[in-house]
């Protein structure tokens, strides 16, 4: 069955023969046309004022501790066309996570994508707990429906055999209802870091742990693949790779010019991460590239059928909240969302207006506010919201079509002497006189404007005089 077969194509040859070495070339290059260079796509909203949105660093998360020595090329992923010499021995990928986001797994496929390697979970920092990737479920779920081939990686931050075993059992629980067709690939960085719980283990002591989740991830019927860059790799510098190598999978990490056919490793290898800062359609952040040297010609079943639940995307990946609890109202009208998007007005879910109040339980590094209204969790631009109950939106001034703005005011005001009151504050054409205000008549000033005329209220209009030519009565 594709994807749980122990050996497979594995320990493929970068010394090809000659023949093969022309028909990667050509593929590469066919690849290549069709990069171009990509940046963070941004949305747009529909209302006044935008939330800015921010990735947040989740600080017992050990991918957010790594920092790669440097950054791949910005390459954009394009639709993907065969040529007649491809087979099916080479596909295209990507390896995602939360830090993606929640990703549109239809543009994803669309854009020639035929394999994702998801990260399912990791090791914390701190604690040493064994977390769930926040979108893992949701990716594996939407990626195989859209027709993407499945594999996954686990973020290991192991100190014993024992814990990468344990992380292996976890991470084929987690897997059993889903079709797995790629390998399961464990992923072990920073542990130079002295933050890292890995800090101080030597080369064969990492290596073990590494050895050990592969061989229970194999034993629970998946494929296993080692990650690691091309520098850790080379010469046994920070792996065994002697031993590693002949063993299982290696996906190797090499950021150089997406042009080159394979990367500067000298050993086997099956896979080739070859940029961080890819951009794909559907997915609103840079994300990782890959080329597997490998492919299936069908999608494997899953361990146990039917026992994934279906699951939502959750709104509040990459999102960091101050927990509150305080009553709110809105300065004005402002609409509540199901999800933290203004690109337009199908997650509005209820309107909160002045005066009406809402439990605010969450307030995010993003802009957007956590509600509770009417039982349901909803979103909110934090700057259209106050906690203070007593606030009253401003009386608008009306809109008169002119330029010319206008301090509201209520007063009694009088001619100096004889002042025109015109249908315009100008008096330049096409303004008009249309009655003449005499010293002793009383009119109501509603406006004054910080160019010098008065908005007065005069038999029922409203007119418009120069303020120099008026005064106040008492």
């Amino acid at each position: 069955m594709p994807g749980r077969k122990k050996r497979g194509s594995r320990n493929l040859k970068i010394m090809l023969s000659a023949m093969g070495i022309t028909v990667l070339a050509l593929l590469i290059l066919a690849l290549a046309a069709y990069l171009l260079i990509g940046g963070k796509a941004v949305s747009s909203g529909t209302e006044s004022e935008q939330a800015d949105q921010e990735t947040d660093v989740n600080e017992e998360d050990p991918e957010s501790l790594y920092e790669p020595e440097e950054n791949g090329e910005k390459v954009a992923v394009s639709t993907v066309k065969k040529i007649a010499s491809e087979t099916d021995k080479r596909t295209v990928g990507i390896d995602v996570s939360e830090f993606q986001g929640t990703i549109d797994w239809k543009q994803v496929a669309d854009s020639g994508v035929e394999f994702a390697m998801i990260r399912c979970g990791y090791r914390s920092l701190g604690s040493g707990e064994i977390r769930e990737d926040a979108c893992a479920r949701y990716n594996l779920q939407e990626a195989n429906a859209n027709g993407i081939q499945l594999g996954a990686y686990f973020f290991s931050t192991a100190v014993t055999t024992a814990e990468a075993e344990e992380e292996a059992l976890w991470m084929s629980d987690l897997l059993a209802g889903y079709p797995i067709t790629y390998p399961v690939a464990y992923n072990c960085e920073g542990f130079q870091n002295s933050s890292s719980r890995q800090y101080g283990l030597s080369v064969d002591e990492r290596s073990a742990i590494a050895d050990a989740f592969l061989k229970k991830a194999e034993a629970n019927g998946y494929t296993g693949m080692f990650y690691a860059a091309r520098n850790e790799l080379v010469n046994n510098t920070l792996w065994n790779t002697d031993a590693l190598e002949p063993a299982y999978r290696i996906w190797v990490a090499q950021y150089g010019s997406a042009q080159t056919d394979v990367p500067e490793y000298p050993g086997n290898f099956a896979m080739w991460q070859y940029t961080n800062q890819g951009s794909v359609p559907g997915i609103s952040t840079y994300v990782d590239l890959d080329v597997a040297y490998f492919g299936y010609s069908e999608t494997a079943e899953a361990q146990e059928e039917g026992s994934a639940q279906h699951v939502e995307a959750d709104p509040e990946v990459g999102v960091k909240f101050d927990e509150v609890s305080e009553q709110v109202t809105s300065k004005d009208t402002t609409n509540l969302r199901s999800t933290m998007d203004q690109g337009d007005d199908s997650n509005v879910v209820a309107t909160l207006k002045n005066g009406e109040t809402a439990l605010r339980t969450g307030i995010g590094n993003n802009g957007w506010s956590r509600v509770e209204y009417n039982g349901e969790k909803l979103y909110a631009v934090s700057s259209y919201l106050t906690a203070d109950l007593a606030y009253q939106t401003p009386v608008k001034e009306p809109d008169d079509g002119f330029k010319t703005q206008f301090t509201r005011v209520s007063e009694n005001v009088t001619a100096k002497d004889v002042t025109n009151l015109r249908n315009r504050p100008s008096v330049e054409e096409p303004s008009e006189v249309i009655a003449q205000l005499h010293n002793g008549e009383v009119v109501v000033r509603t406006g004054v404007s910080d160019v010098g005329w008065s908005r007065v209220e005069y038999n029922g209009q409203i007119l418009y005089c120069v303020s120099s030519y008026l005064q106040l009565t008492e």
